[in-house]
């Protein structure tokens, strides 16, 4: 799999090139917002509770006790071991907000206040640092104080509530989706904020004030205006859309599934077309959305019925052939081994200091100029912690080892 970018230690080649990010976060949202920053040319460093280290290395897949979320979630991250409730370590800290553009953090709410690390203090310290804060439920409010995961966020966004089938329980995803849509969120909210610095007189910095449950609301849609206008809660329909049909997933005769969306009139009238039943095309009520839907029954009846005497390679092909909208559902190896994915390299093979060649997404948006890329993959506990403390903030080694043996640093 050839790589669409260049893929090697060097140079940033990115639009936040020059740009310092302190990631103090930890458990997904906040690193993947950092890692998205590094991605597109941020310097970014990785603090990390100097025992513990980051939760993150313990979530997923290990190869030889070696975490592989990791090596992607922390690529293009340097990494330090840094305490900061210990006061040498929150003073080192405070020297290292001195020198970033951003600071990303997720402990609770009053956390960094009572380690003398608050937005006051390091905003004296550094008047344009920008402070991302992701929490569960942001910080202020009833529920502030509360342990925030993504899991609560997927429950009271109304996720889980529209998510299943009518008659089966709210369902949860099988993986971190409140996170990943906070941490893109968040990398949108902090280039705001730097773009809004850089054209402010005064370059100063501000809060960001993030919670999980906000981006993941968004994405659940207008069901609160809906309700507020309406008085209607909407419920759960498992596969099929309220708005159009067919909209399912429908079992071929090889045993695999795909996915059909009818979201346009045009590409409706195709897909029964294709089916062979033009005539149903001709009744008044298929000609809304919200008519087929009504008649979902005998659309999922009429198209399920044709899908399942073919294989999926025909019906992706005759589909494709008349226009229609289908996709076949994939597992990992499907995704790996598709065409597409390969010739676009949304999946690139990178170098790794462990496992040699290592396969993992790509940098998530294309830029003609500013490309970005993946310089180098998740690194070690504290593999940097010498070069940045004493090669960089000019902290006397002995200071370093001292720090070390009673594990403020690591």
């Amino acid at each position: 799999m050839k790589a669409r970018t260049e893929q090697a230690p060097g140079p940033a080649s990115g639009p936040l090139e020059g740009i310092r990010v302190i990631d103090a976060s930890t458990i997904l949202a906040g690193p993947l917002c950092a890692q998205l920053l590094g991605d597109y040319g941020a310097e970014v460093i990785k603090i990390e509770h100097p025992v513990a280290g980051d939760g993150m290395r313990g979530h997923g897949e290990s190869k030889n006790g070696i975490p592989l979320w990791w090596k992607e979630l922390s690529r293009n991250k340097r990494t330090i071991g840094l305490s900061l409730s210990d006061a040498d370590g929150a003073e080192i800290f405070r020297r290292l907000a001195a020198t970033a553009d951003v600071l990303v953090e997720n402990f609770r709410p009053g956390t960094l206040e009572r380690w003398g690390l608050g937005p006051d203090v390091l905003h004296e310290l550094n008047p344009g640092l920008v402070i991302v804060r992701i929490t569960g439920f942001g910080q202020q409010g009833p529920y502030a104080a509360r342990a925030g995961f993504g899991t609560l966020a997927e429950a009271m966004s109304g996720f889980a509530h529209l998510t299943g089938e009518s008659d089966g329980p709210p369902t949860l995803p099988a993986f971190g989706l409140a996170d990943t849509i906070c941490g893109i969120a968040a990398s949108s909210a902090t280039t705001m904020a730097l773009y809004h610095r850089d054209r402010d007189p005064e370059h100063r910095g501000q809060v960001v004030d993030m919670s999980l449950i906000e981006p993941i609301m968004t994405a659940v849609g207008p069901s609160p205006t809906v309700y507020d206008q309406l008085g209607i809660v909407k419920q759960r329909h498992g596969n099929r859309s309220t708005n159009n049909a067919p909209r399912n997933t429908y079992r071929t005769s090889d045993g695999h599934w795909v996915a059909v969306s009818t979201s346009a009139q045009r590409i409706a009238e195709r897909v029964m077309e294709l089916v062979g039943h033009p005539e149903i095309v001709e009744e008044d009520w298929f000609a809304t959305g919200h008519g087929r839907a009504a008649h979902a029954d005998l659309l999922d009846d009429l198209v399920g019925g044709w899908i399942a005497e073919r294989t999926r390679e025909k019906v992706i092909n005759e589909f494709t052939d008349a226009g229609a909208a289908v996709a076949p559902v994939y597992d990992a190896h499907d995704l790996v081994n598709d065409p597409h994915i390969r010739a676009t390299d949304m999946l690139t093979t990178v170098e790794d200091e462990d496992f040699g060649p290592l396969l993992m997404h790509n940098v998530m948006w294309r830029m003609s100029d500013t490309p970005g890329r993946i310089r180098f993959t998740g690194r070690a506990l504290g593999a940097d912690t010498d070069d940045v403390l004493v090669g960089e903030l000019g902290i006397d080694p002995g200071k370093v080892a001292e720090l070390r043996q009673r594990k403020a640093v690591s």
